[in-house]
């Protein structure tokens, strides 16, 4: 069908919701649930953990299948039969009675999160929308950027009034009732006729207008050289932002911070990072995603900085230059494949590229927590380290039109 501007702007809205459900009912849950998930299934907390890093690592390993499938067939089908999967995952969850019932429901999530987050959503929109997707991913990334905001609350004031379990089986029904209809609404490919076209030509579609047609594919070795820099800067990127999420609050408090205000810092990352999108959406538009994911790089390790030798004053700018960095990098993954490889099995690119991360994502609370029990304050260097590794490597990165611009000179 073809994709007009009402049906691309609710094809935004509807794909956000999405995420955000998914996001608040996958990614989210363990922050409030795993306690009292651990004392009514007679387990340790870090053992609800350890089956939530275990969904982490099964959706790394089928995130590359979950791409090519939506390459081939469009984000539609995918996502509206993985509503069921979220569905089935957590009403698991929600009649476990012991760890293997607790593996077996957060195995299911994984298979659901392979298939259900921001890469399946990416893959979704380039396949609807090929080099114009920039936008779009911009959009449905304010939307789930809330999941937290939205989903923390209410999954706390369920557990408080119903219990945990019956908390899993409203997110399952929501993912019935909202989810499914949300995703089956989705609008079949517009660029269908993508798998038909020519590698050469692909890559021309995803570079900006203002380049050069490419005449001829990037050498094999530079090709391998780019994908590897740009895994690695996903796998640092996500490590930090998944440690921060399990740890700022113990963190910061490490540096001196008081709990109540280092609570109060904390809440600054959600809307940094929604603030950060709007930028991307705004002003930076118009300027290569390679220039503001380096800009967004170096925003931790600028913010860590400051909070090292300026103390506790400068805890809020740390959070904030934090938030707002991972706000633009989590649209960075999304758009650099984008541009860097164009749109030809941009899904299973995705997926591939992303492998990496999941495994980091999976191990970053328990390394870093490890960090804080043996450095206390002085963990913040080691994340300010990595935040170099991923700037230098986002500097290494190199558009392939813009080489073929400066040849041309």
């Amino acid at each position: 069908m073809p994709v007009t501007p009402q049906s691309r702007t609710a094809t935004i809205v509807q794909l956000g919701l999405a995420q955000t459900l998914a996001w608040a009912s996958s990614y989210y849950l363990p922050a409030i649930l795993a306690v009292p998930m651990a004392r009514d299934l007679g387990i340790s907390t870090p053992t609800v953990f350890a089956a939530f890093s275990a969904a982490l690592v099964v959706s790394a390993l089928l995130g590359p299948a979950a791409g090519k499938a939506i390459d081939r067939h469009g984000g539609k089908p995918v996502l509206a039969a993985n509503s069921l999967i979220f569905a089935a995952g957590l009403a698991t969850l929600a009649f476990a009675q012991g760890p293997v019932g607790l593996f077996a429901g957060w195995v299911i999530l994984g298979v659901a999160m392979a298939a259900g987050l921001y890469e399946a959503a990416f893959a979704a929109l380039v396949h609807l929308y090929g080099k114009d997707a920039r936008g779009a991913i911009t959009g449905i990334t304010l939307f789930a950027g809330f999941a937290s905001t939205v989903g923390w609350p209410l999954s706390t004031w369920l557990e408080l009034e119903w219990g945990w379990r019956t908390t899993c089986l409203v997110w399952a029904a929501l993912h019935l009732l909202l989810g499914l209809p949300l995703n089956w609404r989705l609008p079949g490919s517009s660029i269908s006729s993508t798998a038909t076209h020519s590698a050469p030509d692909i890559a021309a579609e995803a570079l900006p207008d203002s380049a050069p047609p490419q005449t001829t594919q990037p050498a094999p070795a530079a090709t391998a050289r780019t994908a590897a820099l740009l895994a690695l800067v996903f796998a640092v990127t996500w490590f930090i932002s998944t440690a921060m999420a399990a740890h700022l609050p113990r963190l910061l408090q490490a540096h001196g911070v008081p709990l109540a205000t280092a609570l109060i810092f904390a809440g600054l990352v959600g809307p940094a990072q929604v603030a950060g999108r709007l930028l991307e959406y705004g002003l930076l538009r118009n300027i290569h995603p390679l220039i503001s994911a380096r800009a967004a790089g170096a925003m931790h390790t600028l913010g860590a900085a400051v909070f090292l030798f300026f103390g506790v004053p400068a805890g809020a700018i740390f959070t904030v230059l934090h938030g707002a960095g991972n706000g633009v990098l989590t649209i960075a993954k999304g758009t650099l494949p984008l541009v860097l490889f164009g749109v030809r099995d941009y899904g299973v690119r995705q997926g591939l590229l992303m492998v990496p991360a999941r495994f980091a994502q999976a191990t970053a609370p328990w390394l870093f927590g490890l960090a804080i029990d043996r450095f206390g304050a002085g963990a913040l260097w080691f994340s300010a380290a990595l935040g170099l590794v991923a700037f230098a490597a986002l500097m290494l990165l190199h558009d392939p039109s813009s080489a073929a611009a400066r040849h041309g000179d």
